[in-house]
């Protein structure tokens, strides 16, 4: 009960912080494109994704099993410790350089296991009488770029860069009944550092002469074991001060070394971008 008010709290605090800065910013004319200036945008967001992952585990016997796991926002608020989330652009005439980081720690004492996979194929999990499931993720992504469509109707930037993914996970179990190759009981634990070098666009449809705007992301990328993609899309309105913009956002790994870990987070963000 604590944990979950202090979260609370916390999210209320950062929306309280957004709207006074917002009622704060001066409204300022619309900026001119090619003014041979550097234009800075920051866009402090929260972003309330699906988190869902299969990790392979070798029991005792020497054999191996996977274990499929999911979390929803649902359940990890009351299990949030800290979360910071930000993107950072800054402009040239059509030069551009921007970063993304994403810093989440979760940490439950209800296990998440879905599904167990065995040598012998899908094993249906009985109740899970026990176990937690704990998360420590960086997730930063620093890239340049290069505007090539500017219209009054659509914006389009193609980049190139690089991602990290620091990641600490954790997840025990404690089953009623069997589950075929996989242990009744166990723990499995992984602290991954990758980075992975990426290419993507991104920009803007805008309609008419509305405010209203719709948002699109998409990047691919791979390291030495693995590989990752993430896109994004939504919808802002323009403000004299900056934008307001909800989306839907996925980042996916697969890894194919030891840790054969996949991940997955898919869900809505909201974030307001200031403009100086």
């Amino acid at each position: 009960m604590i944990r979950a008010f202090e979260v609370k709290r916390c999210l209320a605090v950062m929306l309280f912080a957004v709207i006074a800065v917002a009622a704060a910013a001066p409204v300022s004319a619309e900026e001119t494109w090619s003014d041979g200036k550097w234009h800075f945008t920051v866009t402090p967001y929260l972003w309330f994704p699906d988190v869902s992952g299969t990790v392979t585990y070798n029991n005792v016997a020497g054999s191996s099993a996977s274990v499929s796991a999911q979390v929803d926002p649902s359940s990890y608020l009351q299990s949030l410790d800290f979360g910071a989330m930000f993107t950072a652009e800054g402009r040239k005439d059509n030069w551009l350089v921007f970063t993304d980081y994403i810093y989440l720690h979760l940490g439950g004492d209800e296990s998440a296991v879905k599904s167990v996979t065995g040598p012998g194929g899908f094993v249906t999990v009985p109740v899970n009488v026990g176990g937690a499931t704990t998360l420590v993720s960086n997730i930063w992504t620093l890239a340049g770029g290069y505007n090539v469509v500017h219209k009054p109707e659509v914006s389009l930037d193609l980049f190139g860069g690089t991602r990290l993914l620091n990641l600490s996970h954790s997840l025990s179990w404690n089953f009623s009944g069997p589950t075929g190759a996989l242990a009744q009981a166990g723990n499995t634990s992984e602290t991954i550092n990758k980075w992975d070098g990426i290419v993507g666009l991104k920009g803007e449809v805008r309609f008419g002469e509305s405010k209203w705007f719709m948002p699109y992301y998409g990047d691919i990328g791979a390291g030495s074991s693995n590989s990752t993609w993430q896109a994004m899309l939504g919808l802002g309105y323009r403000f004299g001060w900056g934008d307001l913009v909800f989306v839907v956002r996925s980042l996916s790994y697969n890894f194919t070394d030891s840790s054969q870990l996949d991940l997955r987070m898919t869900g809505p963000a909201l974030g307001a971008s200031f403009r100086f």
